[in-house]
């Protein structure tokens, strides 16, 4: 079965950085892309960033490129964002799913499995 566990959010003042880090297990993480998503109050989920396994591209919503950026360690098997500059409206649950093709999306109905989610609160 298939798992993933994000961990590294926490409170942080505008324009502070945060890494978040998706620990996964039950599949092999070089086969598939990685996607982090998120929910904030009151608002539907939505894509945030992917990383692709067919050629480890990177992809960013208009909302946080230039500020996150998506890797990898297959060795470890966990993936980052790492999340500078952060904004108010960066405020939400973060969540990474893995996606069981090579290409990436940022449609949240294109991933198969999600982890539980770790909340990202961006504040003074």
């Amino acid at each position: 079965q298939p798992q993933l566990v994000e961990s590294g959010g926490g409170l942080e003042q505008p324009g502070g950085s945060l890494r978040l880090s998706c620990a996964v297990s039950g599949f092999n993480l070089d086969l598939y892309s990685i996607g982090w998503l998120r929910q904030a109050p009151g608002k539907d989920r939505e894509g945030v960033s992917c990383i692709s396994a067919r050629d480890g591209r990177t992809y960013y919503s208009e909302s946080v490129k230039g500020r996150f950026t998506v890797s990898r360690d297959n060795a470890k098997n966990t993936v980052y964002l790492q999340m500078n500059s952060l904004k108010p409206e960066d405020t939400a649950v973060y969540y990474c799913a893995v996606r069981f093709r090579t290409t990436c999306s940022m449609r949240i109905d294109e991933y198969d499995f999600w982890g539980q989610g770790t909340q990202v609160s961006v504040s003074s």
